[in-house]
């Protein structure tokens, strides 16, 4: 006799899967209700918000307020170097990197850049190659109002001590009143240039107006006398040695208010209309505008973009948040420097002592803007 086994349908009755449907959804919205009403859904809610508003209370600290606050940003890690970029990076200067020797800071960047501190090269070995290669160095300031009497001569009264010494150099000073400008002894092999500007009615537009001079510089004397430029602010002073570790194709200068923070907490400009925005997620480092340089060609072509652009958005009514420095800024989002000079080559004393600042190149002057901008 054959027992014939009927195989039972999986499926459920149209009628069932609504039941079953109906039962799931009322044990959700049970477990939902009992969750949100619940003192632990209160008590995690409110350290949620409280977490956020910690967050944004420190921000705002951390950007406008308490100096104590500034100390903290030495707990936020910079980096590391990885070991195999570390032993392949070299220098036209300095040649083999002891990038190894400075482990508490971030020696090279994502693009395979050198982060010049102090231990990291050999200075003598800069001098010998720079004294052999017989380059020419020019160093540009803009001392415009009161910022030539005020600034001008400490400026290069310390440079004749610390910039590029045993080097020659030409030093370019821009101002409307070449006849003010201080006389300073000068070394062997070691000249100085005034040219005339217009003095701008406002101090955004001189600043904004140095990347067309210096543009029209460099395709000038400066371009034909010199092999590398340094271009720097007048209100800062040297205090120790500023020499050819520093020299490379194209070289930006980390800002040293901001070189610890990161990425999203960076000052770039973000307003889309500007030709300086760097958009959210975009972005290496935050550069400081008050020392750039490079070859004769790279600046050429730096400071022609910095100033096309600048000439964009003021065709478009727009002036981005930092000026010239969000237009810098985005030239090197576009354009990664060749090297980068860590904050001891421009630090400000009003951050306080830091352990990784170990030989401060420039400081900045105190910044007495109601004097100097009025």
């Amino acid at each position: 006799m054959t027992i014939a086994f009927h195989k039972r349908s999986s499926k459920l009755h149209p009628h069932q899967q609504c039941k079953s449907v109906y039962l799931i959804v009322s044990l959700l919205r049970g477990c939902f209700y009992f969750f949100f009403k619940s003192s632990f859904y209160r008590t995690w809610k409110r350290i949620f918000w409280q977490l956020i508003l910690l967050g944004f209370g420190l921000s705002g600290l951390l950007l406008y307020g308490l100096p104590i606050v500034r100390h903290l940003e030495v707990l936020i890690p910079m980096g590391v170097c990885p070991s195999a970029r570390m032993a392949m990076l070299r220098d036209n200067f300095t040649g083999l990197l002891r990038l190894w020797a400075r482990p508490d800071v971030l020696t090279c960047t994502s693009w395979g850049a050198p982060i010049i501190w102090d231990g990291t090269f050999d200075p003598a070995v800069a001098q010998q190659e720079a004294l052999q290669q017989n380059l020419t160095i020019g160093l540009t300031v803009f001392a415009v109002g009161r910022y030539l009497e005020k600034y001008l001569a400490r400026f290069l009264e310390t440079a004749e001590q610390h910039f590029m010494v045993g080097q020659r150099v030409v030093y370019y000073v821009f101002t409307e009143l070449p006849a003010a400008v201080p006389r300073v002894a000068l070394g062997p092999g070691r000249g100085l240039r005034v040219e005339r500007v217009v003095r701008e009615r406002r101090w955004q537009d001189v600043s904004m107006q140095r990347m067309r001079t210096l543009h029209e510089a460099l395709h000038g004397r400066l371009g034909r006398e010199a092999h590398f430029v340094f271009c720097m602010d007048v209100d800062q002073h040297f205090r120790s040695s500023f020499g050819p570790e520093a020299l490379a194709e194209s070289v930006a200068q980390l800002h040293a208010w901001h070189y610890h923070r990161p990425r999203w907490l960076l000052p770039y400009e973000r307003d889309a209309r500007s030709a300086a925005a760097v958009a959210p997620g975009e972005g290496d480092f935050y550069y400081h505008a008050a020392v750039f340089g490079g070859s004769v060609a790279a600046l050429r072509g730096l400071t022609g973009h910095c100033a096309r652009a600048l000439q964009r958005d003021r065709e478009r009514g727009l002036e981005a948040r930092w000026h010239d420095e969000s237009h810098l800024n985005k030239f090197f989002w576009l354009h990664k420097p060749a090297k980068v000079l860590s904050p001891e080559f421009c630090w400000s004393p009003d951050i306080g002592w830091r352990a990784e600042i170990r030989r401060p190149r420039l400081l900045w002057a105190p910044k007495e803007y109601a004097l100097v901008r009025d």
